[in-house]
């Protein structure tokens, strides 16, 4: 906020995001004294211009966390996958370009020093689960809404990082799935938060808000705070 206590947008920089030999086009927001930064994995046939996503990094922002949001697939790739819908499920190549993405942040002189958390939609949410699992305590949060957590597989008992789970109260199949991989899920600090009422895009009044107020909580503790590790 500035001095008369309305709220300011908070700019954002068009970057490109090298991940192996890609370049993939992102937007990163810092806000001032930032406690850790938060990369989004979007979901099956989304962007870096989910409405959804946009909605909760602005809430993360007003609690001091740096956003990183990037395509996953390359223009051409997002042009195959329209007529396809396949890499949009190839959690494989979604966990590689998240984790180049982090190796990017972290060797990029503004965000190097800032602790890093995952936030992750639909299929989005397997792959920063598997990513979290290989990067290990590199990586202190994960959130997923509306996740298909299940889809990490055998990665889930490796995770180490705090993780938050949030599904719609009406999304019952998902909720389900999310029941188990919580059930699955390797670290100490896991919690399942249910939106009554809320489908699986969050779509009703104030449901995506409630959603992203949850993760902006769940980051906010963590991010910047001593995790306890799983135990072996």
């Amino acid at each position: 906020m500035n001095s008369t206590g309305v709220k300011q947008k908070l700019e954002e920089m068009e970057v490109e995001v090298l991940s192996g030999n890609m370049i993939l086009p992102g937007s990163l927001a810092i806000p001032a004294a930032a406690r850790g930064m938060v990369l989004f994995a979007h979901g099956s046939g989304s962007s870096r211009y989910s409405p959804r996503n946009r909605f909760v990094a602005r809430m993360l922002h007003e609690h001091g966390l740096a956003t990183l949001l990037f395509d996953l697939l390359t223009p051409e790739e997002e042009v195959h996958d329209r007529i396809s819908a396949h890499l949009r499920f190839d959690i494989e190549l979604l966990t590689k370009r998240l984790v180049g993405a982090t190796d990017w942040a972290e060797k990029n002189p503004a965000t190097r020093n800032l602790q890093l958390g995952y936030f992750g939609a639909s299929t989005g949410a397997a792959a920063a689960l598997v990513a979290a699992a290989q990067r290990g305590e590199e990586i202190v949060a994960v959130v997923s809404r509306g996740g298909r957590p299940d889809m990490a597989g055998a990665a889930l008992e490796r995770v180490s990082a705090a993780t938050l789970l949030i599904v719609g109260g009406e999304d019952t199949i998902v909720l389900d799935l999310n029941r188990e991989a919580l059930a699955a899920l390797g670290c100490v600090h896991k919690k399942l938060t249910v939106v009554p009422g809320a489908t699986h895009l969050f779509e009703e009044p104030g449901a995506l808000e409630k959603a992203g107020r949850a993760a902006a909580e769940w980051f906010e503790r963590y991010l910047g705070a001593e995790i306890v590790p799983a135990a072996n």
